[in-house]
């Protein structure tokens, strides 16, 4: 079902967001991008506990099972194929560079890393809608609106923020 397979991959596309805002600490001292962070990070953990516990209120697993993980095009049964061609993943080349980084590359990085991810939810977000027949609990409707408003007014923010990273 569209809703399951959503929130499955939803959880793991917040579960990098998470991963990204936490290299923050270590790497940047750009005041606005921590408390950025922190939001980003704190609003996607609340939103991964709000996804699992959906799930698991229908007794669904939190993650995908390795069929559908790997789709009709297998690569071995990883279910980093199923991550890759989630929109608005950053590939493992990208989060390697944003952990190389420090300072204004990093913020660089980082904001141009989390609007690729963010557009990525905003076309999750619509599949979902477009698929007849899903997207219609009324639970997920108000998650996904939710999403939907937060991601564009936070990449309204970072584009700000970008056009004044030197």
């Amino acid at each position: 079902m569209k809703d399951i397979e959503f929130m499955q991959g939803m959880i793991m596309h917040h579960a990098q967001a998470v991963e990204m805002t936490a290299l923050i600490k270590d790497r940047t001292q750009n005041k606005e991008l921590r408390l950025l962070g922190d939001r980003i990070s704190q609003s996607q953990a609340d939103e991964m506990n709000f996804m699992k516990r959906w799930l698991q209120a229908r007794g669904e697993p939190i993650t995908m099972q390795m069929a559908s993980a790997a789709g009709s095009h297998s690569h071995g049964g990883h279910s980093s194929s199923k991550q890759m061609s989630m929109p608005g993943m950053l590939s493992s080349q990208q989060m390697s560079e944003l952990k190389k980084a420090k300072g204004s590359e990093f913020d660089r990085l980082f904001l141009t890393g989390m609007i690729q991810h963010h557009v990525g939810a905003l076309v999750m977000v619509k599949d979902l809608h477009d698929t007849a027949g899903a997207g219609q609990d009324v639970e997920l409707f108000n998650f996904t609106t939710d999403v939907d408003s937060g991601q564009r007014a936070e990449i309204k923010i970072m584009q700000t923020m970008l056009g004044k990273t030197p």
